[in-house]
């Protein structure tokens, strides 16, 4: 029987290559995005199904986990930089921009995993699996972005010891540098990508496919003793031991 798998910010970037890579091992594949005009060509190039969610928008997210059955995977994709100008003009002072970076921060990449799971809890089934996208910026540099990630990671970790004795693994997997996807919104340089590219152990920058790759094996019959952890996909940018 194919599983079900959710995959929110399927749209574009790692979320794609993720809803993809489901989709090729025949895996039923439901995408979310914020924006008709992305969802729906997205959904149709990848043969999924799309639905328009908002996952920082409670209302959508309850009115998403209505719309699913039962559910084996579920990919907490959606996130990125902080929306700028909110909050600049009129606010009255500089840290009424400053709560609004941090306010689109935490709602980008903490919130809308936080919601969406919730919602969608019960409808989890034993065996499997929850995985959310975190980034190398939670270990430095990271600014409210990288906090909010680091939030992510608490989070999540918090959460397996919830879901685990029901048979389900919750995990998050660090991204390092990926490179071809519109996180940076065209303000990469490539003196900053040599930069990056120099940082890792194997001198490349990393591809969507790594992290999509590392998301299939988490959801695997082989990943069933992982849970609970941060899984730090970077070419040995930043290491742990």
């Amino acid at each position: 029987m194919a599983r079900t798998v959710l995959v929110t910010g399927g749209t574009s970037g790692i979320g794609r290559a993720v809803a993809a890579l489901f989709a090729a091992d025949e895996a039923e594949v439901v995408i979310t995005g914020r924006h008709c005009d992305t969802v729906e060509p997205a959904a149709e190039e990848l043969g999924v199904r799309g639905v328009v969610c908002d996952a920082t928008d409670p209302g959508q997210v309850a009115a998403l986990a209505d719309q699913l059955g039962e559910l084996d995977v579920l990919v907490n994709a959606a996130g990125g930089l902080p929306e700028t100008g909110s909050g600049d003009a009129g606010s009255g002072s500089a840290l009424d921009g400053l709560l609004a970076q941090w306010h689109s921060s935490l709602a980008q990449n903490l919130l809308t995993a936080v919601l969406t799971t919730s919602s969608v809890r019960s409808q989890l089934v034993a065996g499997g699996s929850v995985i959310s996208i975190g980034s190398i910026g939670a270990e430095r540099r990271g600014g409210s972005y990288g906090a909010a990630k680091a939030a992510l990671a608490a989070w999540s970790a918090s959460l397996s010891g919830e879901l685990a004795p029901e048979g389900i693994t919750c995990n998050v997997i660090s991204a390092g540098y990926i490179a071809g996807t519109n996180f940076f919104h065209g303000q990469m340089s490539d003196e900053r990508h040599r930069a990056l590219v120099e940082e890792t152990h194997n001198k490349r920058a990393g591809a969507v496919d790594d992290i999509a790759q590392t998301a299939r094996f988490l959801a695997s019959p082989g990943a069933r003793h992982i849970t609970g952890q941060t899984i730090h996909v970077n070419g040995g940018a930043f290491t742990t031991r």
